[in-house]
């Protein structure tokens, strides 16, 4: 029901998790700022992730696709990818990866495959039609908004794919 003068909540937001094993510079980490604005949890141990989310995970072998919309939650491992043990994650039903796109943070800026957290969850969100989200939580970032500037027409390629094979084969037209 409809109240006059006040206001709706259109979409409740996707709920965003962060495996962070402390390996990272926390001066420079995305995931941390994110936490503190209340835009993302922050988990320690890989048994705390939550099983039906959907796993940001490069090592996977499905990409993210609007398939994916009915998963419940976004998780990013943010971590050193030479610490972490693959293994516990490697049966996790939900892994997906991300297809090409390219950085636009101050360290790895124009390198493919070199997102941040915050780009990769951003990335996730965009591909499953959560736009405004994927901007809310790249907004605190100077360098934020630019890199959907920089990825715009992958990004709406890939979320208008109707699967993973889909979103694959268009990631070709950018490699």
């Amino acid at each position: 029901m409809i109240v006059p003068g006040r206001r709706t909540i259109t979409r409740l937001m996707i709920p965003l998790y962060a495996y962070r094993d402390n390996t990272c510079d926390p001066r420079k980490c995305t995931v941390k700022k994110l936490a503190q604005r209340g835009l993302a949890r922050i988990v320690t141990a890989v048994a705390k992730i939550p099983r039906s989310t959907l796993l940001l995970d490069p090592t996977a072998e499905q990409a993210v696709s609007p398939a994916d919309r009915d998963l419940p939650s976004i998780t990013a491992l943010d971590c050193s990818w030479e610490v972490l043990d693959t293994g516990a994650v490697a049966s996790w039903r939900n892994r997906r990866a991300l297809p090409f796109l390219v950085a636009a943070n101050p360290v790895n800026f124009g390198r493919p495959f070199r997102l941040t957290s915050v780009e990769a969850m951003a990335a996730a969100l965009y591909i499953l039609g959560e736009k405004e989200q994927a901007r809310t939580i790249l907004a605190p970032f100077g360098w934020g908004l630019r890199f959907l500037e920089v990825n715009a027409d992958p990004l709406e390629d890939y979320a208008r794919a109707k699967d993973s094979a889909e979103v694959v084969a268009l990631q070709a037209l950018y490699i």
